[in-house]
């Protein structure tokens, strides 16, 4: 299995670390819906990545009002005749809110390219003007993070043998990720082409090493955390109340009802 390689993070230790900063994304969390700030997180990366454990580790523990996760499905014949982006932007962050983007806007210079779904000139377009698309999104205001993670062949390999092999991983494999597989080479080269025209001071790429799933969660945590001026709350911690005893009468007694119980 892919979670058994010498040298990988315990999961006891990373549980430790995991609950310090997850307390840490919490005091964000509010920094974000006080100040009205506005995020977006972009991941990106090779398949079987662990881009969906990453972004578990993110919001597990926050507000899913605040944190709201975007995964677009394929376009639809409508959203194919619109302007590329805009079925993305359309779900740009309001004031407090963390959008997290499961995949992006990069298709194109992805799967699109390597594929052709798209044509050459489409990609050419798309790498040329993405980084001024990306500049008027921060200028707007909004704190812009991309995230690439980066596994090696062998893990990969790995990683999509126990999605064939185990009946709880089998929703995670699709017909593009057996097909995927086999262009290792192409991904590369327009990952490389991806990064160099839209790796910009305003709007970087961070690369994230996966193969070691744990500490790949840890270190994307790690980083967001570092990138965003958050501060932590004064907060008041209560002490509970006594119950009071309540002579109302509201007409029924649960013992009286014959409710069925899940034992």
């Amino acid at each position: 299995m892919a979670e058994d390689h010498p040298g990988e993070m315990k999961n006891k230790e990373y549980r430790k670390h995991l609950r310090k900063l997850q307390g840490e994304l919490v005091a964000m969390k509010e920094w974000v819906v006080s100040t009205g700030a506005k995020v977006v997180i972009i991941f990106e990366g090779r398949d079987t990545a662990g881009k969906g454990g990453v972004i578990k580790a993110l919001t597990e523990r926050v507000s899913p009002r605040v944190f709201r996760v975007v995964a677009l499905p394929a376009p639809n014949d409508r959203e194919k005749s619109q302007m590329y982006l805009q079925r993305y932007l359309t779900h740009m962050p309001a004031g407090g809110e963390v959008v997290i983007f499961d995949r992006s806007w990069y298709n194109r210079a992805g799967v699109e390219r390597v594929f052709g779904f798209a044509t050459d000139r489409q990609v050419a377009e798309f790498l040329r003007s993405i980084p001024d698309t990306e500049r008027a999104v921060v200028s707007s205001g909004i704190t812009l993070l991309k995230y690439w993670l980066e596994v090696s062949p062998g893990e990969q390999s790995l990683r999509l043998q126990s999605r064939i092999d185990d009946p709880r991983k089998t929703w995670k494999l699709s017909d593009m990720d057996v097909l995927s597989y086999t262009r290792w080479d192409e991904y590369t080269k327009a990952r490389d082409a991806m990064f160099l025209f839209t790796s910009t001071e305003h709007a970087p790429w961070h690369v994230v090493p996966a193969d070691d799933k744990n500490r790949a969660r840890l270190n994307v945590l790690h980083h967001i955390l570092d990138r965003i001026p958050y501060e932590h709350p004064d907060r008041v911690i209560p002490s509970l109340p006594t119950r009071v005893d309540s002579d109302l009468d509201m007409g029924a007694n649960h013992e009286d009802l014959q409710i069925p119980s899940v034992y």
